[in-house]
């Protein structure tokens, strides 16, 4: 599926949840990973205000892209944000949505 780039060079961009450990399978904690680099992915909330409207959004970054210490209230950068919409059966039942993937994120504004 096609994926689209995001502009936040106007936004206001901090940290809502620090970053997890994406899951592939939640049933065996299977880790996600890149499969172009191999490395970890990571999930960081990330509270994005622009134009007098705040979003949070479940961003995915590999691992290598999350800087230390990121942290609830932090202000950061985002590097390379897309959003790709998925829909997918899971036990007769479809589901769909919009993920966000970020090359990285960095401390600061």
């Amino acid at each position: 599926m096609p994926s689209f780039k995001i502009d936040t060079s106007t936004a206001v961009v901090f940290v809502a949840t620090p970053p997890t450990k994406k899951l592939k399978n939640q049933k065996t904690g299977e880790v996600a990973i890149d499969l172009q680099t191999g490395a970890t992915l990571m999930t960081v909330g990330l509270l994005v205000s622009d134009e007098g409207e705040g979003n949070l959004y479940q961003v995915t970054v590999p691992e290598t892209g999350v800087p230390e210490g990121l942290a609830p209230g932090m202000p950061v950068s985002v590097v390379g944000l897309k959003a790709r919409d998925w829909e997918n059966e899971i036990n007769g039942q479809k589901r769909h949505g919009i993920s966000f993937r970020a090359v990285a994120i960095t401390a600061g504004v």
